[in-house]
């Protein structure tokens, strides 16, 4: 079976250098994947499970906590349950549906803070008065056995956009964005503060992460959620203070959102941004386009386009392992990772034959 071959340096070094552009010995790795794609791989011959294919991969990246409050913590009332979906209310305060067979986004029935006054009266109250519960134990050990296996530590946050969805559907938030953007800038600014505060609280057990990645998906396939302006006005101060905050505790920090963000780009360098990732192929992200544009200035991580993947075509997957592996290596600054998490149309062999394909083309002369 397939796996990296390419380990001259350590994966925490790996990765700083690709932040900092300076040579290093290959691109860093790493992906996430569908339960079901693991399924599928295992009836193809994989002995093990997802984390048996990071270590195959060569992974270099490693979570040791995060702040992701939802403001009705371990919340779940089940309001319908059938022999293939189960409805419930959850720590969000909202009403979703999930299939039991398979896994997915699941459908919104319901969102618990329907307006204004829901926000003011239920919502913000309950974040004002958060309380973060930390195992600090168990924070230091998952801190402790990723730089036992010398691996780029990180913590993860949920960012304002994606929580203010959450909280409200989209329907609403994008609504109260052209309508009502004091609201969301409220929304934004509370839920920022008690993510802040979570991190603060994860620093209090004497970690030293390396980087934040902070999640959340602000665009369609074929432009973001808002104008750039619209961005600036509303979302973009909150992003900046997360930033901050991971600079100010010396950690890089790696942007997660899908969708097309090219008109973006410029914003989220000024927020303070260091990286973006997944790089979405089918919505136009490139980064045979990026790195020779903000390479300088920003990482690149992902792009490895997952259609292509599923078709099983060797041809076809190298040569997308070749070219945008080229042009991030010109750059110094990219990172794989396949631009969403892989899915089971994927076979293990084309997998395996990727591997071999990032030890290739991801190795630096």
């Amino acid at each position: 079976m397939a796996s990296s071959t390419t380990t001259a340096l350590g994966s925490r070094e790996r990765v700083e250098r690709m932040f900092e552009r300076r040579d290093h010995d290959r691109v860093p790795r790493h992906d996430t994947f569908w339960s079901e794609t693991i399924d599928r791989w295992q009836s193809e011959g994989l002995d093990g499970d997802g984390q048996t294919v990071m270590e195959r991969l060569g992974y270099d990246f490693y979570c040791v906590g995060g702040a992701w409050p939802a403001p009705f913590a371990g919340k779940h009332v089940t309001v319908e349950e059938t022999d293939d979906t189960h409805v419930y209310i959850d720590d969000w305060g909202a009403t979703v549906r999930y299939w039991k067979a398979k896994s997915g986004t699941p459908q919104h029935v319901a969102f618990g803070c329907r307006n204004k006054d829901c926000w003011e009266n239920a919502y913000r109250p309950t974040y004002e008065e958060y309380a973060w519960k930390i195992d600090a134990e168990a924070t230091r050990n998952g801190y402790a056995e990723g730089r036992k296996l010398g691996k780029w530590c990180f913590l993860t946050a949920l960012e304002s956009f994606e929580s203010t969805r959450r909280l409200m559907g989209d329907e609403i938030t994008w609504i109260a964005l052209a309508e009502d953007p004091e609201w969301v800038v409220d929304v934004s600014r509370v839920y920022t503060d008690t993510v802040i505060q979570g991190l603060d609280a994860i620093m209090k057990t004497g970690i030293e992460p390396d980087g934040l990645w902070i999640y959340g998906d602000m665009a369609f396939n074929h432009a973001p959620v808002c104008s750039p302006t619209m961005y600036r006005e509303t979302l973009w101060h909150d992003h900046h203070r997360l930033a901050e905050w991971g600079h100010a505790h010396g950690m890089k920090v790696i942007f997660h959102t899908d969708g097309n963000v090219n008109p973006m780009i410029e914003h989220y360098i000024d927020a303070g941004f260091d990286c973006l990732q997944p790089l979405e192929a089918k919505a136009t992200m490139d980064v045979r386009n990026l790195c020779p544009e903000y390479g300088d200035r920003m990482a690149c991580f992902g792009n490895i386009d997952v259609m292509l993947m599923g078709r099983n075509d060797p041809d076809e997957l190298e040569e997308e392992i070749r070219s945008k592996l080229e042009a991030g290596k010109a750059a110094r600054n990219y990172a794989y990772h396949s631009d969403h998490s892989v899915p089971p149309t994927v076979s293990w062999e084309t997998y395996q034959h990727l591997i071999a394909l990032l030890d290739r083309y991801g190795a630096y002369d």
